[in-house]
Formats: C-alpha cells, structure tokens, sequence
C-alpha cells in the first residue's frame, strides 16, 4: 500500500476545492491536533472483506460475530468503503451477527451507472439480504447509503426490524453545505469535480469530514481504489438525489418501522436541520447529535457511535408509537 496515497497533485487540488468551500474555514478551526492527517502507521484492520457474486455483480463484503445474536447490517458511505467501520467491527462483533456490505457502485463492489438511484441501490439491497438468508436486520445506513435504506424500509419487502440512518438524503428540501449544493446544481462543478479525480474528492472529504479522526494510509488507498475512474458516476448521483427523494419524502410520516437518526453537529455536507426535520415527521424514531463531531460520526465518534448502536438494538428500537 502507498504510503501518501493522496499524492501531491491530489492535495492540491483538493486545496483549490477547499478555498472555495467556506464550511472549511470553520471545519479547520474545530479541529483536535492531527485530526485530518493520513497516517502512515500500520492499520492492522480487524474486518476480512470477501467477495461474491450477485446478479451478476461482484461485490464486496465482510462479517463477524455471532450468528445467533441480533443481526447488524453496515452500509457503505461515500468516497469510504467498508473499511471505514474498522475501528468500531471488533466492539460491534462482539455480541452481534455483523455484517458491511460495499453498495454496487461503491467502495469496492463493482456496479456501473444503472446503480446510481436509490431505486436500483434498494433493489440490489433487497437481492442481498435474500441471499445472505437475514431477517430481522438493524441496518445502519450513513450518507449515500441512508436514502438506500429508507427506500428499501419503504418500498421493498424489507426484513427490517429497524434502521439507524444519518448524514446524508432523504427528506425534503434537502438543507445541504455549499460543496454539496454545488455538485447537485452546476455542471461546472461537477465537471470541475471529474477533471480533479478521485484523490482529489477524497482528500476533500477527509479536510471537511473530521474534526478528530486520522485515517491511515491504507485506509485511504482503499477508498482511492475505490472511486479512481468513477467519480463521473458519482457525480451523477449528486445530480439526480434531489429527485430520488421524491420517492422518499412523502413517506416519511407513516414510517412504521423504528428509526434513529444521527448526525454530527459539524457535518459540512449535509447540516443538523435535516436530522432534526426527519426526526419531527418520523413516527417512531430517536435523535442522536454527536456534539464537537464532524460528517464522519462513526470514526470523529467511535466510542460513543459503537455505544449507540448496542443500546438501540439491544432494546432502544423498541419506541412505541412515539418519539424517543
């Protein structure tokens, strides 16, 4: 694995990118010393990805745990992979049947164009929970991959016994950061995003994502194989969620499955008022902001991300037809 697999092009590009972001100015403040930086100790991951194939897909995916205890699904986010649950797998294992699973068209699961909707990404959902045999699942849906899992508790004939979803679409107008907005709206940006690549996209994310975690250098490869080559795809995929939340939106008030939401209180992306909306128009559902915390809650967080998903699946989803 390379050890600055960034590269100095990349940096400067996603430098060019961040003097244009203002969120980045206030991000960067934030920051606990070395958070942000690409380290380049060993990351000795805990996860053992696989590989199968499914619907003529190959895809990436990784368990653990104990299959007679409460199953719990893990959704790629975006520019991650899998791998960016590493440090939270061990603790999760411990009492669960755990699964991650890279989405088709993400991470490193093959998947061209036709998987950039949310349709054809809960599609592709449903097809894996029936073939890995999961009921009863607790799937944990950050960023690209919460509209995946609202549509999927929505329109399929889901195996849910509830779903943790945050920091990313689904609820409509979608209160976005100005990064975000512009990929959505320009085809200057987006184009301006494609001509920079992957290493460039990634490094933005990690300069705007965190305020306390330093991924590794392997990690980080990871995620630039990942995307190298298909951030066109990607980027297509910003252009049409404002539409592939019109499947999700006015569905949200008669939601009966469980669900918790949470979001860092510094999220760059995507910011705290879509938590807090969905929460209000969710039947049965719990908030969760994750205080001094940038987008990527689940490693800014780890700890408290880990603990939050013990307590709700061991008894926390159980809310009722109220909110929590």
């Amino acid at each position: 694995m390379p050890k600055k697999p960034i590269g100095m092009l990349g940096r400067m590009n996603a430098a060019s990118l961040m003097m244009m972001t203002p969120e980045f100015f206030k991000v960067r403040r934030l920051r606990t010393k070395g958070a942000a930086k690409i380290s380049e100790a060993p990351a000795r991951f805990a996860m053992k990805p696989e590989r199968m194939t499914l619907d003529g897909v190959d895809i990436r995916f990784a368990r653990a745990g104990n299959p007679k205890g409460p199953t719990v699904l893990l959704l790629s986010p975006l520019p991650q992979s899998i791998l960016c649950y590493d440090k939270v797998w061990d603790a999760l294992a411990a009492d669960t049947y755990l699964i991650a699973l890279d989405l088709p068209g993400f991470g490193r699961s093959a998947g061209d164009m036709s998987f950039m909707t949310f349709e054809a990404q809960s599609a592709f959902l449903e097809k894996f929970v029936f073939e890995m045999g999961l009921t009863d699942i607790h799937i944990v849906a950050p960023d690209i991959a919460m509209p995946v899992a609202l549509h999927y508790v929505i329109h399929r004939d889901h195996k849910a016994a509830s779903i943790l979803v945050g920091d990313g679409p689904g609820i409509l107008p979608s209160d976005n950061g100005s990064l975000v907005t512009k990929i959505i709206h320009s085809g200057f940006w987006r184009s301006m995003v494609k001509m920079t690549g992957a290493r460039a996209f990634i490094a933005g994310a990690i300069q705007l994502g965190y305020l306390h975690y330093s991924p590794s250098a392997e990690e980080v490869a990871d995620y630039v194989a990942s995307y190298s080559g298909r951030i066109g795809q990607v980027c297509s995929w910003f252009k049409h969620y404002p539409e592939g939340s019109k499947a999700i939106d006015p569905h949200l008030d008669t939601l009966d499955v469980p669900v918790h939401v949470f979001w860092g209180d510094q999220d760059a992306f995507l910011t705290t008022d879509n938590a807090e909306r969905l929460h209000k128009r969710l039947p049965k559902s719990a908030l969760t902001i994750f205080e001094n915390c940038g987008h990527f809650c689940y490693q800014d967080k780890g700890q408290e991300f880990t603990q939050l998903v013990q307590n709700w699946i061991t008894g926390g989803y159980h809310l009722g037809d109220s909110h929590g």
